[in-house]
């Protein structure tokens, strides 16, 4: 019996390393290589064909110089202020959701992920909370961040976000909502586009409720204090 869970301990071993170097040798090639596609586009495409409908994938890619600086800075704003800051963990927001989540007694809680993490999970994880994939996404946030940097993750993440059913990244988000290119977002299109991320099959950044306006707003006089020069774009 011994001997029989040291074998399947090393096997586990064996497994759990492949998959290290497997997700380090695709961090290495997205460097480079833009993704063809991510867990939850299969997800979705999976869902959708059990449903009975057909699910397809709308995600055109457009490199970071050809998005509009006003998209940047409103998700820079709505989703990780402190994108510059950090190095993939954002380790005062950490701080502060655990302080806020200890005073409210689990209700309403408060999250701490960054764009780079955020990036890590839409990229090589699934979606869903649970420890091990906090502990996977952590792990190759702080991994992103040096083999990629700053300008890499946020163009990979604008690219695969999902905006909708079907719809994947800033410029396919842009034509479905606003008939427009990435490029030519104004400051309202992009805070809208924003204020959906948290709930993107719901929100409705063309005909935006209440709520999203509001949100919106919100996040577009945040983005105006958002500084894109360490991205060193050509125009901003």
């Amino acid at each position: 019996m011994t001997r029989l869970v040291r074998r399947l301990a090393r096997r586990a071993v064996r497994a759990l390393a492949a998959l290290v170097l497997l997700a380090l040798a695709l961090v290495a090639l997205y460097r480079v290589v833009d993704p063809p596609l991510t867990p939850l586009m299969v997800v979705r495409v999976v869902q959708g064909m059990a449903a009975g409908r057909r699910a397809g994938v709308d995600r055109r890619w457009v490199d970071l110089e050809r998005m509009s600086p006003a998209v940047l800075r409103a998700v820079l704003a709505a989703e990780d202020a402190r994108f510059f800051a950090h190095h993939g963990v954002d380790v005062e927001a950490v701080r502060r959701a655990l302080t806020y989540n200890a005073r409210h007694g689990g209700r309403r809680l408060r999250g701490a992920g960054t764009i780079t993490m955020q990036c890590a999970r839409n990229v090589f994880l699934w979606q869903g909370r649970s420890w091990l994939r906090k502990a996977l996404e952590t792990g190759l946030a702080l991994v992103l961040e040096p083999m990629w940097g700053k300008r890499r993750i946020l163009e990979v993440y604008l690219n695969v976000a999902e905006w909708g059913d079907g719809v994947y990244g800033v410029e396919a988000a842009a034509a479905r909502w606003f008939g427009t290119t990435a490029a030519r977002l104004d400051a309202r299109q992009a805070a809208l586009l924003a204020a959906a991320l948290p709930d993107p099959r719901r929100a409705n950044p063309g005909t935006p409720s209440r709520y999203l306006e509001g949100r919106a707003a919100i996040i577009a006089a945040r983005a105006g204090r958002i500084d894109l020069g360490p991205l060193g774009l050509r125009r901003s």
